[in-house]
Order: C-alpha cells, then sequence, then structure tokens
C-alpha cells in the first residue's frame, strides 16, 4: 500500500508559550514534516480560552483540506485546562481507546502521575482531533507510541487513515 499524506492542523494551548518557547509544537511540526504529512495550516499557539479553541478546531473540522487535527495543552486537572471539554462536544464520535492507550503507554514512563492527564480523541465532519498534554515527553509519547503509525496509511492490520473514505460517506 502507498503512502497517504494527511492534511494535520496543529494547535498547542497556553497562557505561557510563545513561538520560541513552544518546544511541543515545534516537535510535533517536525515529527508530521519527516512523517511526509503535510500542514495544513501553520502551527498555531492559543491561550486556555475554550472559546477560542472550539471556533478554531470549528473552523478545521469545517475545512474539507483538513484530515485531522492535533491540540497539545490543557488537558490536566488545573482550573484554566479546558481543551477536552472544548473539544469534547465537537465531536461526532470519541474515540474512547486513545487516551486509555496513551495512560498506558505513559505509565511506564510517569507512573501513577499520568492519571491527570485526561488525552483526548475522537472524529467530527470526518475529521481525527487528537488532544493530548503539552509537555515534549508527552507529546513524544503521544506521536511515537501512537499517532505515528495511525496516521500512517501502510500500518497493518488497521489505522485511521484507511477510515476517511467511508467516514466521508455519512
Amino acid at each position: 500500500m502507498a503512502f497517504t499524506p494527511l492534511k494535520i492542523a496543529l494547535l498547542t494551548v497556553s497562557d505561557t508559550r510563545s513561538e520560541e518557547t513552544d518546544n511541543s509544537g515545534k516537535y510535533l511540526a517536525e515529527q508530521i514534516s519527516v512523517a511526509g504529512h503535510k500542514m495544513a495550516e501553520k502551527k498555531v499557539i492559543l491561550p486556555d480560552n475554550n472559546y477560542q479553541i472550539r471556533a478554531l478546531a470549528s473552523r478545521w473540522i469545517a475545512d474539507d483540506n483538513v484530515q485531522a487535527i492535533i491540540i497539545s495543552g490543557g488537558t490536566g486537572l488545573t482550573g484554566r485546562d479546558g481543551t477536552p471539554e472544548a473539544i469534547k462536544p465537537l465531536l461526532d464520535k470519541e474515540i474512547e481507546g486513545f487516551g486509555e492507550l496513551f495512560r498506558m503507554l505513559s505509565f511506564n514512563e510517569i507512573k501513577t502521575s499520568t492519571i491527570q492527564s485526561r488525552a483526548l480523541g475522537g472524529i467530527a465532519n470526518a475529521t481525527f482531533l487528537f488532544s493530548i498534554p503539552g509537555s515534549p515527553a508527552a507529546c513524544r509519547t503521544a506521536w511515537e507510541g501512537i499517532l505515528k503509525d495511525q496516521l500512517d496509511s501502510r500500518n497493518k492490520p488497521c489505522n485511521f487513515v484507511q477510515l476517511i473514505p467511508r467516514l466521508r460517506e455519512i
């Protein structure tokens, strides 16, 4: 099977990161490129504001040229962490196993602290959305442990890419 490059939108959610200090966003943008995918839009940084997150994600979901969205940050338990709450209402279907698998992989690295992660995956308008913690280590865990393979059309026995045509039939 041939590789199918996806157009992926990337969002960093943080009240403190800038273009210069967003190491997680830089890592993910680089990995998206290395894997052969295309950036649907230049990497964006937004503050922890549910309405701004939801507005941008909604725009990307409505754009037929965006097949996947990766959001890093805002998944913790503090008062400002609201990315899952911003994203969940937009989902047509939640991919429950995404958060479960992320926490299982993360447990090997940070033990029980992984329970504080509210990683989330889902589908909206035939667009895959992934919300992952914002630390560089967590972004690496999510990319290397899940996303790199599931966003690769050559991954066997199955991958998210092969579902995209059937998602658009709805």
